[in-house]
């Protein structure tokens, strides 16, 4: 049987709810993250300057979820009520029971918090444990060791790298660093990162 394909929910944690991602919530990612240049120096671009150049970034990526590409989430900081960032199923495909976990991005003041170790559980239950999803991929810049150890950090199990991968804007070439987590490490995963969370 294989696995379904994701669909725009909300998943609630302690810390974090994700909810689909749309333009209402331009104004408050732009508080949590515009400008920054440290929150988007990995994420292809330079940080944009305005509303609108995050409003752009945000557009391509609607437009994708509308083609069935991706299925992107706001991450919403429950004891604030504001979203603080961005994040996406990708590379979808169901009949072979995998997909990816991607264009991920948090405002500075949440880096190093509970937010992205719940944000990932949400995501990854919800993909094991929902969807049946057999395997879930995250990939990472090879010069982006915070990620990395971030990535490690969930117990994904640390596969390769991509060579001359992906062009970065300023004309260098990224390694792409992939991790991926599979359905029978799942459960002793989850332990792992449930227990952290409750630490």
């Amino acid at each position: 049987m294989s696995a379904l394909t994701p669909r725009p929910i909300a998943l609630t944690g302690t810390h974090v709810r994700l909810e689909p991602l749309s333009v209402e919530h331009l104004g408050e990612l732009f508080a949590a993250g515009g400008r920054d240049e440290e929150v988007w120096r990995w994420q292809g671009g330079p940080a944009p300057r305005t509303q609108e150049e995050l409003g752009d970034r945000l557009a391509v990526l609607l437009e994708e979820a509308g083609r069935g590409e991706c299925v992107p989430f706001a991450v919403i900081h429950r004891a604030s009520g504001h979203a603080i960032g961005w994040t996406a199923y990708m590379d979808i495909d169901a009949a072979n029971e995998r997909l990816e976990i991607g264009w991920t991005w948090y405002g500075r003041a949440y880096w190093r918090s509970a937010v992205n170790s719940e944000s990932k559980l949400l995501l990854l239950t919800h993909a094991f444990e929902d969807l049946d999803m057999g395997r879930v991929q995250l990939k990472t810049d090879h010069l982006n060791h915070r990620s990395q150890a971030a990535i490690a950090r969930l117990g994904a199990q640390r596969e390769g790298v991509l060579r001359r991968h992906r062009r970065r804007p300023d004309g260098t070439w990224r390694d792409s660093v992939y991790f991926s987590l599979l359905a029978s490490e799942w459960p002793a995963a989850k332990e792992r990162l449930t227990a952290r969370l409750g630490a």
